[in-house]
Order: C-alpha cells, then sequence, then structure tokens
C-alpha cells in the first residue's frame, strides 16, 4: 500500500490490535490473470503472526492451490474531515482512517476436525463479545448438519511474510488543525467518527 512516512506503522502488536478489532476482511489473489476478491472473518495467532479463515468452497478463490500468493486487507474505522474544522484557512477536505494490509501464501486446512474448530474459534472470539449472553458453540449444531456444512466450505491458514499498516491520522498537520479536526469528529458523535478521533488523540 502506499505510505508516506507520516502515515507507516510497523510496529506488529499495533497492527494485530487491528485485526483482532476488525476481523473481517478482503481475500485478494491472482486468478487466470484477474484480481479476484472474497471476504472472511479472521482467526489470529498472533504468537505465529498468521491468520485462518473459510470461504464457501463454490467461491472461486476457495479453489487456489497451496502456495498460491494472497493479500488480505482489514479496513479500520474512517472518516471524512471538514476543512472548516482547521485553524489554518485554505485547507482541503480530507479522510483518516485505519488500514492493515498482509501478504504471504495461501496452505489449505485440511480435515474435518481443523475446518471444525476453526469454525469454534471464529465463534468463540465473537461471541465473547457479546456477554453476558450465554455463549452459542458450534456444539449446539447437530453432526449431520454440521458434516454438510464442513463439505461445504474450504478453511486457509496464511503466515504473514508482510504485514503493514498505514495509521492517516493528520500527522501531517499542525497540532491545533489536527485537534480541531478531532472535535469536529467527537461532535458528530457516530462511532467510527468517535474511533478515528480516539486514534488522532493517541498518535498526538
Amino acid at each position: 500500500m502506499y505510505r508516506p512516512p507520516h502515515f507507516v506503522v510497523d510496529d506488529i502488536a499495533r497492527l494485530h490490535d487491528v485485526i483482532r478489532e476488525r476481523v473481517f476482511a478482503t481475500v485478494a489473489t491472482l486468478i487466470d490473470g484477474h484480481i479476484a476478491f472474497a471476504y472472511a472473518p479472521v482467526v489470529l495467532d498472533a504468537g505465529r503472526n498468521a491468520a485462518r479463515f473459510h470461504l464457501a468452497r463454490n467461491n472461486p478463490v476457495a479453489n487456489v492451490a497451496d502456495g498460491t500468493p494472497l493479500a488480505v486487507s482489514f479496513v479500520g474505522p474512517d472518516a471524512y474531515i471538514s476543512p472548516d474544522w482547521y485553524e489554518t484557512a485554505g485547507m482541503l477536505p480530507n479522510w483518516n482512517y485505519i488500514a492493515v494490509e498482509g501478504r504471504g501464501r495461501a496452505r489449505r486446512i485440511e480435515g474435518h476436525d481443523a475446518l471444525r474448530q476453526l469454525l469454534a474459534d471464529v465463534t468463540l472470539v465473537e461471541e465473547a463479545k457479546l456477554l453476558p449472553k450465554q455463549p452459542w458453540t458450534v456444539d449446539k449444531v447437530p453432526e449431520p448438519r454440521m458434516a454438510n456444512l464442513l463439505n461445504a466450505i474450504v478453511g486457509f491458514e496464511l503466515v504473514f511474510e508482510r504485514l503493514e499498516g498505514k495509521f492517516k491520522l493528520s500527522q501531517n498537520i499542525k497540532p491545533e488543525d489536527a485537534s480541531g479536526a478531532w472535535r469536529g469528529l467527537e461532535a458528530r458523535s457516530d462511532a467510527a467518527s468517535l474511533a478515528v478521533a480516539k486514534a488522532m488523540r493517541a498518535t498526538r
């Protein structure tokens, strides 16, 4: 990704935090000379700097062979920045955002046990966010139905050969203009604007 120096983030822990927060990834690869996209929630294995995910078996991206280069993109919060929020006159509109990109080679996850564990791990992470609701588990799915589901998906592991972040949070403008921007975002009060404002404050 294009990363001007002001916005570069290569700290693995920070990038992993974004992935945990924004688990739904865009997956890209080349198929017959054309870029193909797929979309999937991932399970992060921070210790190995890797991610696991599954796709529907009928998805063309699910047919790639082991060793095929894959790219994944995780888009964090984003928000429009109005020039009216800056103290400096003559500024232009802008857009602040956080994005993380990873690259590696596909490795298929073989066997129903491993696929079932992948589904259980995705569910475990997401259900934990819904507490105090009693967590749902894959054990509640009848075995015949689960077997059909596992036959209908393909699992992958992607060990990141490259993982990089771009945190575009007004680091390249005057502090008084940046503070005006995050105050403007806080006044909007929607979740994305508040998340970007919080990230801007943390960056400063």
